[in-house]
C-alpha cells in the first residue's frame, strides 16, 4: 500500500504537497490541485500575518518544499538560484574556486582531497585539514553549506584559517578556473591493453573518452578496460555517446517510460563508432550509478563487453530540471529508464516504504536475455559477468567510511610515514593490526541488523510477555554481538585494506598516483587484463 506523503511534525509541507506538481498532474486532478493551492495560499498568508512572533516566509517555504520532496525520492530536488548555477557547473565540468574536494559538516569544513597543482594544493592545504574560518566568517556560525564560500571570481583571493594536528594555521588562496575532467586518467596496462578511467558523465565525457581511446589505440592498444567504478552518473546524452564509441550507429541503448507521454523516448546511437570490435571490459562497483549503469548495462545487453566488479548501485530513474519562477528550478524524476534488453535496474522502491519510512529494496528479479541469449536480471543494479570479491560492499566497511575512520587513519598514517616513490608503499599485516587498534581506540560504533531486531524485541511493551529472564538473555546476546563485531575487521580485511590503501596513496601521490598504483595493484584491473589476454575465455563469456 502506497505510503501517505505526510510529515506530522510540520504542517506547511502537508498543505504544500500539490503546490509544485501542478504541471505534471492529470486534468482529472485539476479541481483537487486548485483546491489545495487555495487552502495553502490562505493558510500561508494568515500564518505569516498573525503568528505571535515574527516569521520568515522564505524559510517557512524552504522548509515546506524540502520536507515535501523528501517524501518522494532523493533525486527530486528544489534548486534555488545558487543551486541552479551549481547544477550547471557540475554538468559543464568547469567552475572557479580553490580546486579541492571539501565536505561540509555541521560546524566545520573538512578537506577531503586537494587537486594537484590547483590553488588549494599550491597554498599547502592537505587532506584532513579542518577549515574553521573563511575570510571573516566562522564556519561554526554559518547555517548554509559553507563550501559555497570557497567559490568565487577568477583571481579573487580568500583567507583560510584551518586546523592541522591540533595547530591553527592561516593561508591565502587565489581562486582560479577549475576544469573537472570526465576522464582524469588513461594509460597502457601492458603492451596491448589500454585503461581508461571515466569518473563522471559531464559535458566532456564522450569527447574525452573518445580522445583517450584513439590515443591508446595509437599506442598499440588492442584491448580496453573502461573503469566506471565510483562514477555517480550525469548526462543521459553523454551515456549514449560513450556507448556509441563501441557500438554502431542506430543501436537502441535506452528507453524511458513515464506517465507523461511526451517523456517516453527511445535513445539510439547517432554516430559512427570508433571501434565496434575491440575487446572491452567494463569495471563497476556499488558506487557506479545512473549513466554508468546505462553504459555498462547496455554494453552487457548487446554482448559488447564483459562487465566485471561488484553489483552497481541500481538507479533507474531519470530527472529533468523544470523552470520555476525567480530563477529557481525543480529537478524532478519524470521517468524510469530501460536498457537494451528491456530491464529497469532501479533497486529501491521509494513509493512503497517500510514502517520506518525507508525505501524497500527489490528482492524479486525478472529475467531478461542479452542479444546472444545470456540471462540478465532487472531490479538490482547491473550484476557483473565476473564478480570481484574485493569490490563487494559490506555494512562494516560502509560504516567505517561513513564515520571517517578510514579517512582519519590515513591522515595519521600520512604524518607518521614518508615515501619517495609509489613502489615504496606496502600496506602490511602489521599496518592492518595498527588500524584495528586505531578503530578500538576511536568512538566508532555501528548497529547491525541483528542488533536492531533484538532491540526491537526488547521493547518495554514486550517485557511483560517475555519476562525478566528473556530480557537479560537479550542483553547478554547484544553484549556478545558487540564483542564479535570487531572480528569482522579480520573477516573483511581484503575489502577494508583496499579502501585504506586507496586513501593512503592519494595522500602522497594525488589521484593520478592512485591510478598509477592501480595498474600494478588493483585486483579488478589485473583480472580484467588477464581475461582480455585469453581471447577464448573472453568470447565464451559473451556467447
Amino acid at each position: 500500500m502506497m505510503r501517505k506523503l505526510i510529515n506530522k511534525r510540520i504542517l506547511v509541507p502537508v498543505l504544500a504537497v500539490t503546490f509544485l506538481v501542478v504541471g505534471s498532474s492529470f486534468k482529472s486532478d485539476f479541481f483537487e490541485i486548485a483546491k489545495q493551492i487555495e487552502i495553502f495560499t490562505t493558510l500561508f498568508k494568515e500564518l505569516n500575518m498573525n503568528y505571535v512572533d515574527e516569521t520568515n516566509p522564505a524559510e517557512l517555504m524552504d522548509t515546506a518544499i524540502k520536507n515535501m520532496l523528501n517524501e518522494l525520492d532523493p533525486y527530486t530536488k528544489f534548486l534555488n538560484e545558487q543551486d541552479v548555477e551549481a547544477y550547471k557547473i557540475n554538468n559543464a565540468g568547469e567552475y572557479s574556486g580553490i580546486g579541492a574536494l571539501v565536505r561540509s559538516f555541521k560546524d566545520r569544513l573538512l578537506v577531503i582531497e586537494p587537486y594537484k597543482d590547483y590553488p588549494a594544493d599550491k597554498a599547502g592545504l592537505k587532506a584532513g585539514d579542518e577549515i574553521i574560518k573563511i575570510g571573516d566568517i566562522n564556519i561554526a556560525d554559518f547555517d548554509d553549506n559553507a563550501s559555497e564560500l570557497l567559490k568565487g571570481a577568477n583571481n579573487s583571493s580568500i583567507a583560510i584559517t584551518y586546523k592541522r594536528l591540533g595547530k591553527i594555521n592561516t593561508t591565502s588562496i587565489k581562486r582560479e578556473a577549475i576544469e573537472v575532467d570526465a576522464v582524469p586518467y588513461y594509460h597502457m596496462v601492458n603492451d596491448k591493453t589500454g585503461y581508461i578511467v571515466l569518473a563522471k558523465f559531464n559535458a566532456k565525457a564522450s569527447s574525452q573518452t573518445k580522445s583517450a581511446l584513439i590515443d591508446l589505440k595509437g599506442k598499440g592498444a588492442e584491448k580496453i578496460i573502461l573503469d566506471l567504478r565510483g562514477n555517480p552518473g550525469g548526462l543521459l546524452s553523454e551515456a549514449i555517446n560513450v556507448t556509441n564509441l563501441f557500438v554502431p550507429k542506430g543501436e537502441l541503448i535506452v528507453t524511458t517510460k513515464s506517465k507523461v507521454k511526451k517523456f517516453n523516448s527511445e535513445y539510439r546511437t547517432k554516430h559512427k563508432a570508433v571501434d565496434t570490435e575491440i575487446p572491452l571490459v567494463v569495471l563497476v562497483n556499488g558506487s557506479s550509478a545512473s549513466a554508468s549503469e546505462i553504459v555498462s548495462g547496455s554494453l552487457q545487453d548487446l554482448d559488447r563487453a564483459v562487465i566485471m566488479g561488484a553489483r552497481s548501485f541500481g538507479k533507474g530513474l531519470v530527472q529533468r530540471p523544470m523552470k520555476l519562477t525567480y530563477g529557481t528550478q525543480l529537478k524532478v524524476t519524470i521517468s524510469r529508464y530501460y536498457t537494451s534488453s528491456g530491464r529497469c535496474i532501479q533497486s529501491l522502491d521509494y513509493w512503497n516504504r517500510d514502517e520506518e519510512g525507508n525505501a524497500v529494496r527489490n528482492t524479486q528479479f525478472n529475467e531478461f536475455k542479452t542479444r546472444n541469449g545470456r540471462k540478465v536480471q532487472d531490479g538490482g543494479g547491473v550484476l557483473p559477468d565476473i564478480v570481484i570479491d574485493e569490490l563487494n560492499a559490506n555494512s562494516l566497511t560502509k560504516a567505517l567510511e561513513q564515520n571517517n575512520i578510514i579517512f582519519d587513519y590515513a591522515t595519521d598514517y600520512h604524518y607518521q610515514n614518508t615515501f619517495e616513490n609509489i613502489s615504496d608503499i606496502s600496506f602490511s599485516n602489521n599496518d592492518f593490526n595498527a588500524f584495528k587498534s586505531f578503530v578500538a581506540q576511536s568512538n566508532f560504533s555501528y548497529e547491525t541488523k541483528s542488533e536492531k531486531a533484538i532491540k526491537e524485541a526488547m521493547d518495554i511493551e514486550d517485557s511483560d510477555v517475555f519476562g525478566t529472564s528473556v530480557q537479560e538473555n537479550f542483553k547478554s546476546l547484544l553484549t556478545e554481538i558487540e564483542k564479535s563485531k570487531f572480528m569482522g575487521l579480520d573477516k573483511h580485511q581484503k575489502e577494508i585494506q583496499k579502501k585504506l590503501e586507496d586513501e593512503i596513496v592519494k595522500r602522497y601521490f594525488y589521484r593520478e598516483g592512485l591510478f598509477e598504483y592501480y595498474l600494478t595493484h588493483d585486483e579488478a584491473i589485473l583480472a580484467g587484463a588477464e581475461l582480455l589476454s585469453n581471447e577464448n575465455k573472453y568470447r565464451s563469456i559473451l556467447q
